[in-house]
């Protein structure tokens, strides 16, 4: 089969103005980025249904979630349905790092794919200068008198790049005319506050809200100092001015596709804007969009950070697995998968089970689990998936979009139309009335099956430290190991009863939520051994190779 980027080359794109069009949207409503990208600056007066593409805990081998939505939203399209898609936008680091892109795959990728999983239109790049405008802005502060008496620095610089020695770093290292030396250190930018404070707001006056309600530090009171305390929201806002817009591009079938923010889904909350769902949702009938990761992280606050916040509910969740997924989570080595192995996958299945259990039984969502399918798998595999999704009342359907397109998702797309028609009450996993501690004992027992939570005296001191500046009510966003269910990568399946040991706790007040830290999860990720940056080639043409 041919590669990712031969596919996306081959494949005729329509103008954007032509694409846009299929939604209603006016020439004169599209800011244009040449002839295949585009700014939308209106909404359309449609209300349309939101379905949610999930998926089982991740494996090194890839399970497939954004080709399933791409593949998903053409195959409706090509059933004469009126629908687009709302993703999230790939960060340079993961593209050039270990991942090699993030816009769909085989024949379900939106377009230009170089262009998306490049600089795009720029907003990576406006969210970084807005968070290193403010950076430089405390800094001066400080320097000029320190009024509001800071005493610690709690915001980070960011930069939207894998770079591993910039995590902690020593700023003004000389002192002297640059201010006494302190530690300070670096985030990828799908990492920061700036990123999810842009993604959950309704609105420029609501951005602009948000941010200055970020932390940048703490006086001498130990209490918190906000960015609107210095002013800075303006400023900052400016930076974000077209950033803040939704873009518009394709899929190879030529669905319209919003992509527009890609917070991380191990340490924020994962999903695209409320601005670009929201507006999709006023252009189409139905509209499909991701949340990052498996059900546990994505699913999880998909429900109870976005949809509690932006008023949405999904018409319906498709959950993603695939075979070799449910065999390398029953303990076989990636090496060994291809051949048939039903005692591996019934020993792995049970990861299936747990994000059945809680998109079903927690937030009672209509469900439909889509198999991946892939040549190696077997039809007993098939069967015997199928059989357990439909012993436990859930629907599910073969996909194989990814060598098929659109086409190769109409079972997936006829099953999904049949599990939106049922009518039913989301719940969340806990209140919001509920204290920090209550929610996070609520999310790690009933999401991710621990027996117990225990806090570093660190994280229970800072815990207490946000009941009391008055953060208590805030949702809470879990940063772990996107791996497993629990906070140790290595237990897979569906490990039970373990202790939930939470290290760290930090109030994201932009965006918010309390970010839960369980372990090590990094805000500046690392490059390979070998990056895939060391893979690509551009020639004479500008023809770029080896971008996936």
């Amino acid at each position: 089969m041919k590669s990712d980027i031969q596919i996306a080359r081959e494949s005729k794109l329509k103008p954007i103005t032509e694409i846009a069009a299929k939604l209603g949207v006016e020439e004169n409503n599209l800011e244009l980025y040449g002839k295949y990208k585009a700014k939308v600056t209106k909404k359309g007066d449609k209300k349309g249904k939101l379905v949610l593409v999930t998926a089982i805990n991740p494996t090194p081998l890839g399970e497939g979630k954004t080709t399933v939505a791409i593949g998903l939203a053409d195959a409706l399209t090509l059933k004469g349905k009126n629908c687009c898609l709302a993703l999230r936008e790939p960060s340079l680091g993961p593209v050039f790092g270990i991942k090699g892109g993030a816009t769909g795959g085989g024949y379900s990728q939106v377009l230009p794919m170089e262009d998306i999983n490049l600089h795009f239109t720029g907003d990576m790049h406006a969210i970084t200068s807005a968070n290193n405008l403010l950076a430089a802005l405390i800094a001066n502060h400080v320097k000029f008198g320190n009024e509001l008496d800071i005493q610690s620095v709690t915001f980070r610089r960011t930069m939207d790049m894998n770079d591993r020695t910039l995590r902690k770093i020593i700023l003004s290292a000389k002192g002297g005319v640059d201010g006494e030396a302190h530690e300070g250190g670096f985030d990828i930018t799908a990492a920061s506050e700036v990123m999810t404070t842009l993604c959950l707001a309704k609105d420029m006056n609501d951005l602009k809200d948000r941010l200055s309600r970020m932390i940048l530090g703490y006086n001498s009171d130990e209490r918190p100092v906000l960015v609107g305390d210095i002013a800075a929201e303006e400023s900052m806002a400016i930076l974000l001015k077209d950033a803040i817009k939704p873009n518009l591009v394709q899929t190879i079938d030529g669905t319209p596709a919003f992509i527009h923010g890609g917070p991380f889904a191990n340490i924020a909350h994962g999903c695209n804007t409320v601005i670009a769902t929201r507006s999709a949702l006023s252009f189409a009938d139905i509209v499909l969009t991701e949340a990052g990761f498996g059900a546990d992280l994505g699913a999880e606050k998909f429900i109870d950070i976005k949809c509690r916040a932006a008023g949405l509910k999904p018409a319906a969740v498709v959950l993603v697995a695939t075979v070799r997924a449910l065999k390398y989570n029953g303990g076989v080595k990636k090496t060994e998968l291809i051949p048939e192995d039903l005692e591996a996958l019934a020993r792995g299945i049970v990861n299936l089970g747990a994000h059945i259990d809680n998109l079903k039984g927690i937030f009672s969502v209509p469900l439909l689990v889509s198999i991946n399918k892939f040549d190696t798998d077997t039809d007993a595999e098939i069967a015997y998936i199928k059989t357990y999704c439909e012993d436990r009342g859930v629907s599910v359907a073969i996909n194989e979009c990814f060598a098929k397109g659109g086409k190769g998702a109409f079972e997936l797309a006829d099953e999904l139309e049949k599990v939106m028609k049922q009518d039913y009450e989301l719940n969340f996993a806990y209140d919001l009335e509920d204290t920090l501690s209550d929610k996070i004992n609520k999310v790690a027992k009933k999401i991710y099956g621990a027996g117990s939570v225990e806090f570093t005296p660190e994280a229970e001191e800072k815990l207490r430290k946000a009941e009391e500046d008055g953060y208590g009510k805030l949702s809470i966003c879990i940063a772990k190991t996107q791996y497993s269910l629990s906070p140790d990568a290595k237990l897979l399946g569906r490990p039970q009863g373990f202790v939930f040991k939470v290290t760290d706790i930090n109030v994201k007040g932009g965006a918010d939520f309390v970010v839960v830290q369980c372990g090590s999860v990094m805000l500046m990720p690392g490059l390979p051994r070998v990056p895939n940056a060391l893979k690509m080639t551009i020639d004479n043409e500008g023809v770029i190779e080896g971008l996936s």
